[in-house]
């Protein structure tokens, strides 16, 4: 393995362009591969032996494009795989999952709040997660059915996007959460419009710089670090034309997306 190839990041769509961001910020001589798995989006709606035999071939996959590091931008496909996934493919990986531990340490009135797809949240991974880091705190489990394809299809502006949020924070809001962890890629997109509908002084909590600095900390232990040129590859199981669009509105300028679909993925 050599240090000049790419570290690929894949996410079940284009939520984990907040991840991607982050990762670029931190480690701009890294060149990337970003994988959207749109053709099976969302990963929320499917099974856990399928999300894991999903992530499995992706990531061996991504090992034969000569990948040197991994990163899983989904909070459901780390629920879901990340442990088959370490097991199947000997590469330095960074998988994503809510940030309940720093949320219970920085919360004060001893109640917190994560938004998440009802996968990730139903998953017996978040469940030690809850019971191993959230010490005393109280957490409140609010499951977000559709939220994320619908930022993906309509943009974080979009009505729906709207009413959907209205449902869902309220009940956080309620619980009186001090700390709102975003515990899906997609959120960041529409973190603004989740702290207009929460009290004042409400932190919200995203793990993608944490993603970024456990990287760079792999990266630097595997002597992997570097030898790229910032150079950004964006790849999808679905359709490019479709997905180029909204690549481009979240992104905030165009990105060439290909399409990418290894023989062996189902």
């Amino acid at each position: 393995m050599s240090h000049s190839q790419p570290v690929a990041v894949f996410d079940s769509g284009l939520g984990g362009l907040t991840v991607l961001r982050a990762l670029r910020g931190r480690l701009p001589q890294e060149d990337f591969f970003y994988f959207a798995d749109t053709r099976f989006l969302p990963y929320g709606d499917r099974s856990e032996a399928f999300l894991r035999e999903r992530g499995v071939a992706i990531a061996e996959a991504l090992v034969r494009r000569g990948a040197k590091a991994l990163v899983i931008a989904c909070n459901t496909a780390t629920a879901a795989a990340a442990e088959a996934i370490r097991a199947a493919v000997a590469l330095p990986i960074v998988a994503l999952e809510p940030g309940v531990k720093p949320a219970a340490a920085a919360s004060r009135s001893g109640t917190i709040g994560v938004l998440a797809t009802t996968r990730t949240l139903s998953s017996e991974r978040f469940r030690r997660l809850v019971g191993n880091h959230a010490g005393g705190a109280r957490v409140i489990a609010q499951a977000c059915p559709g939220l994320a394809e619908t930022i993906e299809r309509e943009g974080p502006d979009g009505p729906s996007v709207g009413t959907l949020l209205d449902g869902f924070v309220a009940p956080l809001a309620a619980a009186g959460a001090d700390v709102v962890v975003l515990g899906c890629t997609h959120y960041p997109w529409v973190a603004g419009d989740i702290a207009r509908r929460l009290p004042a002084g409400v932190s919200l909590l995203d793990t993608g710089e944490a993603v970024a600095r456990q990287l760079e900390r792999l990266l630097l232990a595997s002597r992997l670090q570097g030898g790229g040129s910032g150079r950004l590859t964006v790849a999808t199981s679905g359709s490019p034309g479709s997905v180029s669009t909204t690549v481009d509105r979240l992104w905030g300028e165009h990105l060439p997306v290909e399409h990418w679909e290894p023989h062996d993925v189902r």
